[in-house]
């Protein structure tokens, strides 16, 4: 346990909604940031989240609202929910009565309770009265799968009317899974958990069991819904077979030829690549797949499929140029290559493949100590390339290699591009720090005290019904999940504010990598008025705190208290370990938020007397984390860039890095790593430091709208 008396250091944090729903709607009341003592906001995350929230008796508070009426009747309908969980039926009956006449927008919900709360009373007769008007009055409410399941358990009917009209609501799941229990051969019901919980454990057997039992039975779609499940969990071998008997469309044939490329049936993956070419001849997947063909045949017939790809697929063209450029040099037309690489700069100089090419001929100007060329390669990339990820990168080393020269305007100028340009990138931070801002360094990192801003306020997700905002604002939370996942279920493709509601919901229910992968995975959207609706989103301080959220705080603020160490640089850590999964584990068997392997946690163990501990328990694993990560930054003198890259790689395989690159300039020590996981390693957590200071710190913040 942490000892009673910690060090006196000033904290204020804040518990964003994936620590407690309650804390946020309180943290919503405070006007402006506040500044709280780690004792300060250990007492508020132990009351919040031990208590929950006493929305009874302070609704009035919690929720604003103009309407006293409105006011009224959630109060009520919140009283009648604290009475069911005490089993008091007959109150809370007297809460409800008539209840959906003055609170329209909530009553599928309130005949749901009302009904619970007769069968609390024993009066089954009225219950399932109440069960039945709200399946008639509100048929497309998913609150009828309630009543449904609760019917169905003496009328085996209903729980078929939730299958065939509900088959994506979370509880019509449960109600496949207990009729599986009883009779595990029933494809159909097999069916509905492969296609709407491709991702819940036991569906890989099942999808093992339709594919080798019941294979005749699988309509084309069926077997497209398999075909997804096993390329969601990266099984790409199973997934190009099934993927071969699904809907022929230009995104199922290119997934069979590389689920069966990658499979290592080359012969069969050919033939789909070839079929792929047949029958979408211009689908910019048919140019992807016919790059991918061109790595499995000859040389000369590479050639072919891939100058088909230039001329026809525009989209797919300056990779092909690229692929082309390396396959003549293999076969010494050095001309011809250099050619092609040429057509790649000018006719598609604004593409991500070009960027790329420029890049590596400025890394190779730079091993030949030729800065000024480096200079020359890299620096059109900011402005032709302004949306590649290589675009910081280059812009920031351009001004590094333009202070080698002695040009430092240009190197100033370089700097300041890049930190306005992309605010929220590794590249940002290390351009503020050449800049001389007071952002922290390497070697000052640890030791900064941030002070950590309270939000201001909570805010609504942005998808969603009335009836899911409205779950959602009173707080609960679970039934505004499950609402939002029955209205969503049906859809092929989520719009960008569903997909970030999406995200946000995961995060409140505690699915932390999920939620911020989903939300990262926004970036990725091709379509013209995706990215516009994106953009616009990435404005918002939502976007980023739900992108960059602190659960956990109150250990995390306690133990890197504890340590001494700046708790932004433990979050960012964390995030980039295990996005805040306290039971996940590595391939390597790293465990839980830290990723702490069993015998590095023994040894942690013995050193502070703790015998009895759980990596995957949040405390436990904090507490060994920040242990080791204070012990590699002692091992380096408190330089945190070393002490990052030792808790990945090891301290001896950065000593020995040490000795053969030096510490001049740590820049090109980053660069110069030779473990590609580590670089990026390195770079991801203090690209996530810097956005945590941005997002929560108030002097960083003001400091970055200035230069703005």
């Amino acid at each position: 346990m942490i000892p009673k008396k910690l060090s006196s250091k000033v904290f204020s944090i804040i518990i964003l909604g994936v620590v407690s729903t309650a804390l946020i709607i309180t943290i919503g009341l405070i006007a402006k940031p506040q500044q709280l003592s780690t004792a300060s906001n250990r007492n508020i995350a132990k009351s919040s989240i031990t208590k929950k929230h006493n929305l009874l008796s302070s609704i009035k508070t919690l929720i604003p609202e103009k309407n006293s009426h409105l006011k009224d009747n959630r109060t009520t309908y919140l009283l009648a929910l604290d009475l069911l969980k005490q089993n008091r039926g007959k109150q809370a009956l007297k809460q409800l009565q008539n209840l959906e006449q003055e609170y329209p927008l909530l009553a599928p919900y309130i005949l749901l309770k009302r009904g619970q709360a007769y069968e609390l009373e024993e009066n089954f007769t009225q219950a399932r009265e109440t069960w039945q008007k709200l399946i008639t009055k509100y048929p497309t409410s998913p609150a009828i799968v309630e009543a449904l399941y609760l019917l169905g358990r003496d009328n085996p009917s209903y729980w078929e009317q939730a299958i065939t009209q509900f088959p994506h609501h979370p509880r019509t799941h449960h109600i496949v899974r207990q009729l599986l229990a009883q009779n595990p051969n029933q494809p159909r019901l097999m069916l509905v958990l492969a296609k709407y919980t491709p991702e819940a454990k036991d569906v890989e057997e099942i999808r093992g069991r339709l594919v080798k039992e019941y294979s005749n039975q699988l309509s084309t779609a069926d077997w497209e819904a398999i075909a997804d499940g096993y390329w969601l969990k990266w099984d790409y071998g199973k997934a190009g077979q099934a993927y071969t008997k699904a809907p022929r469309t230009p995104r199922n044939l290119y997934r069979a030829a590389r689920g069966l490329h990658l499979g290592n049936d080359k012969t069969r993956a050919k033939q789909y690549y070839l079929q792929l070419l047949r029958a979408f001849p211009q689908a910019e997947e048919t140019g992807l797949g016919l790059r991918r063909l061109a790595t499995i045949v000859n040389k000369r017939e590479a050639l072919n499929y891939l100058d088909l790809v230039i001329r026809q697929i525009p989209q797919e063209a300056p990779q092909a140029l690229v692929q082309k450029a390396n396959v003549l040099e293999s076969l010494k037309s050095p001309v011809s290559a250099a050619q092609a690489r040429q057509s790649l700069l000018t006719d598609y100089a604004s593409s991500e493949a070009a960027a790329q090419y420029r890049w590596r001929m400025a890394q190779k100007k730079v091993k030949a100590k030729n800065f000024r060329e480096a200079w020359q390669w890299a620096q059109p990339i900011a402005v032709n390339n302004s949306d590649s990820s290589l675009a910081p990168k280059a812009g920031f080393w351009v001004g590094k290699w333009a202070q080698k020269l002695g040009h430092t305007e240009e190197a100033q100028m370089a700097f300041k591009s890049v930190l306005t340009s992309y605010p929220q990138s590794y590249y940002a931070w290390r351009s503020a720090v050449a800049l001389g801002l007071d952002v922290g360094k390497f070697t000052t990192v640890r030791q900064q005290l941030p002070q950590i801003s309270l939000a201001n306020n909570r805010f609504l997700p942005p998808a969603g019904s009335k009836i899911f905002q409205e779950l959602y604002q009173l707080g609960l939370e679970e039934e505004a999940w499950t609402q939002f996942q029955a209205e969503i279920g049906k859809k092929q493709n989520l719009t960008v504010s569903e997909e970030f509601t999406l995200g946000l919901m995961q995060l409140h229910q505690g699915k932390n990598l999920r939620g911020i992968n989903q939300i990262w995975s926004l970036k990725k959207r091709n379509n013209p008025q995706d990215r516009e609706q994106w953009l616009v989103l990435r404005q918002t301080a939502q976007y980023w705190q739900a992108l960059f959220p602190i659960p956990f705080a109150e250990s995390i603020i306690q133990w890197s208290d504890y340590r001494q160490i700046n708790p932004l640089l433990v979050t960012s850590l964390i995030r980039q370990e295990s996005r805040f999964e306290p039971e996940i584990k590595s391939s390597a068997g790293a465990l839980g938020l830290m990723q702490v392997m069993p015998g590095t946690g023994q040894w942690i163990a013995q050193k502070t007397k703790q015998p009895n501990y759980s990596l995957t328990n949040p405390e436990d694993n904090i507490n060994f984390g920040t242990f080791y990560l204070d012990y590699t930054h002692s091992r380096y003198n408190n330089n945190s860039m070393l002490a990052v890259a030792s808790y990945n790689a090891g301290p001896n395989n950065v000593a020995k890095w040490i000795s053969r690159y030096g510490l001049s300039d740590p820049d090109f020590f980053v660069e110069q790593i030779p473990f590609r996981e580590t670089k990026g390693y390195v770079e991801s957590v203090f690209e996530n430091y810097w956005n945590y200071m941005l997002i929560y710190n108030p002097d960083t913040a003001k400091l970055f709208e200035q230069l703005s």
